[in-house]
């Protein structure tokens, strides 16, 4: 069988859509697209290391407007819960308290699980934490406006492993400013 020309043409069209749509852009674990880590220094501020909504599409944070951002970014959580560890709410105050005083500073919950379970759950669980993590922050009176959430169930772990220390490490909810 003998292709005419514009079928051999769209053969190739359409491989080339595939393999392109295939292709990844690329970026690093953290979620940053320009290779710079989060709070690292990009060309002219102090970049916000995330790929997701918000400050965190790549914009740029002066230094000074990171002045007085907690430090702890992290909060952990046990298998499979969804619920906020004790230890864990003096960090979420202390996030609570910037927002406050900063209205105009912007921070994206990123929701992460273990590798254990399916993908979907995963996913699911890693919105429910950061979801949860939102409500806290809601209560103590940071306006909805500031937070956006995002899930990135099992797929960017922070340690890797099949450990219960590296799931420990894993089950985690990253705030990104």
């Amino acid at each position: 069988m003998k292709f005419k020309p514009y079928a051999k043409s769209l053969a190739v069209a359409v491989s080339l859509a595939v393999m392109a749509g295939c292709s990844s852009s690329g970026g690093t674990q953290d979620g940053s697209m320009d290779g710079a880590t989060a709070g690292g220094q990009g060309q002219g501020g102090v970049t916000t290391g995330q790929g997701l909504g918000g400050q965190a599409n790549g914009s740029q944070m002066g230094a000074d407007q990171l002045a007085g951002v907690p430090d702890v970014r992290t909060i952990y959580f046990d298998y499979d819960k969804d619920t906020i560890r004790p230890e864990f709410e003096s960090v979420l105050n202390e996030h609570a308290a910037y927002l406050r005083n900063h209205s105009n500073a912007q921070i994206v919950l990123q929701g992460h699980a273990d590798e254990r379970g399916t993908r979907e759950y995963n996913l699911g669980l890693g919105e429910r934490r950061a979801q949860s993590v939102e409500r806290y922050l809601s209560v103590q009176g940071v306006s909805s406006s500031q937070v956006d959430v995002v899930s990135y169930g099992e797929e960017r772990p922070a340690v890797q492993g099949h450990s219960e220390q590296s799931y420990a490490k894993n089950r985690r909810v990253v705030i990104a400013y």
